[in-house]
């Protein structure tokens, strides 16, 4: 439900330019709703995932009012994002394999 509201949130309304090509892959909430962390891939890789990250934070208070409303929280969570790099890692085994196919 809240990486719905959260990627709905990337799509809509966050207009900062470090969050471009970012993909929101999972969501960590606590038992209490009142932390979570966010994990995100980029499509320009690990280089780009500092920026992402600062432009979540500028934009922090904006996703923390608009989740808390989307879900009718009475405690508006507070995020930490983190770059996931399974994305980045799958592509890296998928190369490495076609190359040793290649090679056959």
């Amino acid at each position: 439900m809240v990486l719905r509201e959260l990627s709905l949130l990337l799509l809509r309304d966050l207009r900062d330019p470090r969050l471009r090509g970012v993909t929101l892959t999972s969501v960590k909430m606590s038992d209490d709703l009142r932390q979570g962390r966010v994990f995100f891939s980029h499509f320009e890789g690990r280089a780009h995932a500092a920026d992402a990250i600062k432009g979540f934070q500028s934009a922090e208070g904006f996703i923390r009012k608009n989740i808390g409303r989307a879900l009718g929280l009475r405690y508006t969570p507070q995020f930490d994002f983190e770059f996931d790099p399974g994305l980045e890692n799958a592509a890296r085994i998928d190369a490495l394999l076609r190359e040793t196919r290649a090679r056959e």
